[in-house]
């Protein structure tokens, strides 16, 4: 590492996050002689066009100081490149960095970022329509959720997710949980080298092992080590099959949950069922917690994507 940029999201996390964070990461780095300099974002979408110019103006390494949605962010601008992607967790949830091991202290997340060795990781792609109807795509290196989880994501309000953090989540989920309509679409899957098609309430295509928090092993045999996604199928609209399953997740055990399936796959081809009629899709697509848009949506892997700095 010689030259590095720490970009920050000023409104990232419950308002714990302050400069101070982003001066004691970079103390450790200058101390270690990393020519290191720091600017904050001012939009969502700001990360990605300051992580391309960071890199053409010679950093080797970004920082993302954020949670999730900061690492995603400047993911956008990384990838294909050979700067190194390292964070800086900041965030209300940083499931990334629970599942690397970072610490959570800024000073030793930066000496951890010194002391690592580069990796380089797939990451997963999907193409999605946004909000005014065109196509687009985004890389993602947590999960993207099609279904009840995107539509949580719709209805959570920003200012009292920066409030009260998680337990804006966890009272949205509830509410959801007890009172969503789930509605079914059809995904296609690579399955043991088979093309399948099947009819779920909710697909998850998850990248990471461990998400921290009360969702722990949410797909059990994912990892950032594999080429491929864990598909999480929930082929059921019972709501107690989706409690059975996050409980699962948080106690650790092995429970089967009938309508629940897991299977490793390349890829999922995601579409309306009630598209042939014409009618305009309102089930939701998010990557990394970060809303993106509606069906018809694709999920696939981009292999050698990105430069990872994180403890073995």
């Amino acid at each position: 590492m010689r030259k590095a940029i720490l970009l920050y999201n000023p409104h990232s996390g419950r308002g714990r996050h302050r400069l101070s964070d982003v001066e004691a990461a970079l103390a450790v780095l200058r101390s270690a002689g990393v020519e290191a300099s720091a600017a904050p974002t001012r939009a969502p979408s700001d990360a990605t066009g300051q992580t391309r110019q960071a890199i053409a103006d010679g950093c080797d390494t970004v920082f993302a100081c954020g949670g999730d949605g900061t690492v995603h962010e400047v993911l956008q601008g990384l990838v294909g490149s050979q700067a190194a992607l390292a964070i800086i967790p900041l965030g209300t949830a940083n499931s990334l960095a629970h599942d690397l091991r970072l610490p959570l202290s800024p000073a030793d997340a930066a000496q951890a970022a010194l002391a690592a060795k580069p990796r380089r990781i797939a990451v997963g792609r999907v193409e999605y329509l946004d909000f005014t109807g065109k196509q687009a795509a985004r890389y993602f290196t947590v999960t993207v959720g099609i279904g009840v989880d995107a539509h949580l994501f719709y209805k959570l309000n920003p200012a009292a997710k920066q409030r009260f953090g998680m337990a804006a989540y966890c009272a949205k989920a509830t509410r959801l949980w007890l009172t969503h309509k789930m509605e079914d679409f059809a995904v296609e899957i690579a399955d043991a080298g088979q093309s399948r098609h099947v009819e779920v309430s909710q697909l998850l295509a998850v990248r990471i092992r461990d998400f921290g928090g009360i969702l722990r092993q949410l797909a059990p045999g994912a990892s950032l080590d594999r080429d491929d996604l864990r598909l999480v199928l929930f082929q059921t609209h019972s709501r107690l099959a989706y409690l059975r399953y996050i409980l699962r997740g948080l106690f650790g055990t092995n429970w089967r949950v009938p309508g629940i399936e897991l299977v490793y796959s390349a890829g999922a081809a995601c579409r309306d069922v009630g598209s042939a009629t014409g009618k305009k899709s309102r089930i939701f697509v998010e990557a990394d917690g970060e809303l993106l848009g509606t069906l018809p949506a694709d999920v696939s892997m981009v292999r050698d994507a990105v430069t990872l700095l994180a403890p073995d």
